[in-house]
C-alpha cells in the first residue's frame, strides 16, 4: 500500500488554482483538504495520478496497462468517466452539469448516501456534495486500487447527527470499473440509511435495453412521483419509450445492459438488494436521449450499532 501526501503531489500541476467555498463546515478549502494526509510522500502508485479537473478542482486518473481509464473527483467522490481500451467512455455526465464544488456534479457514478430520494434530509443525502480524501493508493497485479474516505463534518452533523466512516474503493481493470463502499457507524449510538450508486451510463435511448428484472416487485414512480405504485416486473427485457423512474425490490445480483451504441455492459453487485432505473425523458430534453442511469441500491434502510460495518460491491464489466 502506498503512502500518500495530496499536498505533495500537487506540486506536478502547474498554477493550480484552489477553489474555496464560503461555508467552511460544508466545503474545507481544496488547499486545506490536499494538505490533509497520511505519512508519507506523494501518490506514487503506478497507474494514479492526482490532478487538476474541471473548474480547478482536485480529481484522481486511474490508468491500467491495458489503456483503460477512470476519473474520480474528490468532490462528491464521484467517478465521472470510465473509458475501455477501444476509447469509448462508458459513463456519462449531463451538459449541464457544474464544476464548483457545492453543487452536485450530474452525471458519472454519484453518490446517495445516507439517504436515498427525499426524505428527512435534503435530496439524495450529503455524500455527492462534501469532500472525500485519499486514504490509500495501491496496485494488484496492474490493477489500480484507489481509496477515498468520508467521514461526518459539521455540516452533515447539522442535517444527520450521527459519526460515521465511509470507505470506498475504485479498482480499475482491462474491461472492469469495481467499487467497494463500506459504512461503519463510529458514533455511540445506532443510526440507519439508505444509499445507491446513481450511475449514469452513456447511450441511445431507442436502442437501451436491462435484462435480468423479471419477476422483480416494484415501485414506480412514473405515475405520482410522491405515491409510488406497487407491482411486478413482467417484462424480459426493460425499455425507455418515454419517462421511467421505477425501483426494483430484491433485485438479482446481475444485471445485463444495452447501451445502444454497441455495448454490452454486465452490471453485478454484492449486498445492495435494490436496484433503480430511470430516464428522465422530456424532462431533460436536452439530453435525455443520451444516457440511462441503471442504479445499485439499498432502499431498505441499513441499521448498524455502534462500530458495526455494511458492505456493498458493484463491478461494471463490458463483453
Amino acid at each position: 500500500m502506498a503512502s500518500i501526501s495530496m499536498a505533495a503531489s500537487l506540486s506536478s500541476v502547474t498554477n493550480l488554482k484552489l477553489h474555496c467555498c464560503p461555508n467552511y463546515n460544508r466545503f474545507s478549502t481544496v488547499s486545506m483538504r490536499v494538505s490533509a494526509s497520511i505519512d508519507g510522500a506523494a501518490i506514487s502508485t503506478q497507474g494514479i495520478k492526482l490532478t487538476e479537473g474541471l473548474g480547478n478542482l482536485p480529481k484522481v486518473v486511474l490508468t491500467s496497462p491495458h489503456g483503460s481509464e477512470a476519473e474520480v473527483y474528490l468532490f462528491g467522490g464521484c467517478v465521472t468517466s470510465w473509458r475501455i481500451p477501444n476509447g469509448k467512455d462508458l459513463l456519462f455526465v449531463r451538459p449541464d452539469a457544474v464544476f464548483n464544488g457545492q453543487k452536485p456534479i450530474s452525471g458519472g457514478i454519484p453518490h446517495c448516501f445516507p439517504q436515498f430520494g427525499p426524505g428527512k434530509i435534503q435530496q439524495h443525502g450529503f455524500a455527492r456534495n462534501m469532500n472525500w480524501s485519499v486514504v490509500d493508493s495501491e496496485s494488484i497485479e496492474g490493477k489500480p486500487v484507489l481509496t477515498l474516505e468520508l467521514k461526518d463534518t459539521p455540516y452533515s452533523r447539522a442535517m444527520w447527527d450521527y459519526s460515521f466512516q465511509a470507505l470506498y474503493k475504485i479498482i480499475l481493470d482491462s474491461n472492469s470499473l469495481s467499487t467497494e463502499l463500506t459504512v461503519t457507524n463510529t458514533d455511540k449510538k445506532a443510526f440507519s440509511f439508505s444509499t445507491a450508486l446513481h450511475t449514469y451510463f452513456r447511450g441511445l435511448i431507442n436502442g437501451v435495453a436491462v435484462t435480468g428484472l423479471k419477476g422483480c416487485k416494484t415501485l414506480s414512480k412514473e405515475l405520482d412521483p410522491k405515491n409510488p405504485q406497487e407491482g411486478t416486473e413482467e417484462r424480459d427485457v426493460v425499455i425507455f419509450p418515454g419517462f421511467v423512474d421505477c425501483v426494483y425490490l430484491d433485485a438479482p445480483n446481475e444485471l445485463l445492459l444495452e447501451n445502444g451504441l454497441g455495448d454490452i455492459i454486465f452490471v453485478k453487485n454484492t449486498n445492495w438488494s435494490d436496484a433503480v432505473l430511470w430516464n428522465p425523458h422530456l424532462q431533460m430534453e436536452a439530453s435525455y436521449k443520451d444516457f440511462v442511469c441503471v442504479e445499485n441500491a439499498k432502499i431498505t434502510e441499513v441499521q448498524l450499532q455502534p462500530e458495526q460495518s455494511w458492505t456493498a460491491t458493484q463491478q461494471l464489466s463490458v463483453a
